[in-house]
């Protein structure tokens, strides 16, 4: 068997696989799940993400990405050489070149790991690219004439945001504040509100059913269970998606900020590029109910989600690896 070039988009919450020629073949929660006594793994991707909050004592469920940059090096070596046996890479006659993903504007320590990690699943070759510039080849965005677009990436760790033109990132900004600040977000709102302590998978639950920043229906609830702060006891509570626009407001309020402070940084012949073309949205954090439309208010700029918000990453790098001449 040849060897499989292939794209990672290594992510906080998700970590997703493109193989040259088959597309994205694997998607599967950034989670490991590791036998705290023997120190060996037991469980990865799905499975492990499964046991989260539910492991007793001696097990222990890991995130190893934190805020797009590894948090835990073995960790992520160890689920990442699991993923890729999966998808039988590791068993090619020779070695596969990889793209793999890292934020905007992270250092350089932070981007040499995500690099040396790839490199030790057994690469021939690694390149590290930055997600929004991915991110906008994946939503079909033509960056490289020398017209302005503009990418806002909305992951589960970051929201990158970049203007791009001529193939490359003219300013870009990211920001520690996406999917898992608002899961964060959520559930201190209603340990507040209601006194009752939730876990992080009932607070994303909550915010994939009924998240939004601009609440047009007041009638859209979801029955949440929990523990009593005050008895210690479990208690059900029904949540309105007012309440969770309300939870969610101060962490939109910085994604705006940051936007408008990449507007500012443009030259102003990208700046008309970008009014007539719009800001294109991506990843899992662009699917809070209308948040297009509000990014819109508060821009004054046309707004539009990707056709597949969460796979664009995985799908730029399936792009470069057919197309930008990565392959020789």
């Amino acid at each position: 068997m040849f060897s499989k070039d292939i794209g990672i988009d290594l992510g906080t919450v998700n970590i997703l696989v493109y193989v040259k020629g088959e597309g994205v073949v694997l998607n599967e929660p950034s989670v490991i799940v590791i036998d705290e006594e023997s120190k060996r793994p037991i469980a990865f991707g799905k499975e492990a993400n499964d046991m989260l909050g539910r492991t007793p004592g001696k097990i222990k469920a890991i995130k190893p990405m934190r805020d797009g940059v590894i948090a835990d090096f073995d960790s992520v070596e160890v689920l990442l050489d699991h993923l890729l046996k999966k998808i039988k890479a590791k068993r090619s006659f020779f070695k596969p070149r990889i793209v793999i993903c890292c934020p905007a504007n992270i250092t350089e320590v932070e981007k040499n790991a995500i690099a040396e990690v790839a490199a030790r699943s057994g690469a021939k070759r690694v390149f590290v690219e930055e997600e929004p510039k991915v991110a906008a080849i994946g939503a079909g965005l033509d960056i490289a004439k020398p017209i302005g677009n503009m990418v806002i990436d909305i992951g589960g760790g970051t929201t990158d945001i970049a203007v791009l033109s001529l193939g490359d990132i003219v300013t870009s900004a990211s920001i520690k504040i996406a999917g898992n600040n608002f899961d964060e977000s959520i559930i201190n709102y209603i340990k507040n509100k209601y006194k009752l302590l939730i876990g992080e998978k009932t607070a994303e639950r909550i915010k994939m059913e009924i998240g939004t920043v601009k609440c047009t229906d007041d009638k859209e609830k979801i029955d949440v269970r929990g523990r009593d702060i005050v008895k210690g006891l479990p208690k059900t509570i029904t949540v309105t998606s007012k309440e969770i626009e309300e939870a969610l407001e101060d962490s939109i309020t910085k994604i705006v900020a940051c936007i408008k402070g990449v507007l500012e940084k443009t030259p102003p012949e990208l700046s008309a590029d970008i009014m007539e073309k719009g800001i294109v949205l991506t990843g899992g954090g662009a699917l809070l109910k209308n948040l297009p439309e509000y990014l819109e208010e508060q821009l004054s700029l046309p707004v539009y989600l990707a056709e597949d918000p969460l796979r664009c990453v995985a799908d730029g790098t399936g792009v470069l690896l057919e197309k930008l001449g990565y392959i020789d």
